[in-house]
């Protein structure tokens, strides 16, 4: 636990939140400032950030969790699509810096966008160069 996460005193009680699961590792709550209504996060109980930190074995428990907390939504939400997300770093959009995935319900109509601006490679050789840099960072055991 880490003493200054918001996250780590959620999971302590030190903090409210409306929780929607929990278990011995995985906590879902209600986002406090949700995207849409609905919006839920869902946290490894200890703290861990980066994602690229998480053991595999949790990694694993937690994506099962957002499965069932997005088809909860799409259930008792009768939401129309489901958007995760989950960022790593400032730079990336993370606030909070305990590793969490936004499970967003999304309907027809919400209003949302997400601005996506898409833009092209300079060439396939660029493209190329890229996947070749992203290979060579890849763990020999994958």
């Amino acid at each position: 636990m880490d003493s200054d996460c918001i996250f780590c005193k959620i999971v302590a009680g030190e903090l409210p939140c409306t929780r929607v699961y929990e278990d011995d590792d995985v906590l879902a709550f209600m986002d406090i400032g949700p995207i849409i209504k609905g919006h839920t996060l869902v946290i490894p109980k200890v703290h861990v950030d980066p994602l690229t930190s998480v053991p595999d074995e949790l990694l694993a428990t937690l994506i099962r969790i957002v499965r069932k907390i997005a088809g909860a939504q799409m259930k008792g939400l009768e939401a129309d699509g489901i958007n995760i997300t989950q960022a790593n770093g400032r730079v990336a959009g993370q606030v909070v810096p305990h590793l969490h995935f936004h499970v967003i319900p999304r309907f027809e109509n919400d209003g949302h966008s997400w601005n996506w601006n898409a833009r092209p490679y300079d060439s396939p050789d660029e493209m190329e160069g890229l996947a070749s840099r992203i290979r060579s960072g890849l763990p020999m055991e994958i």
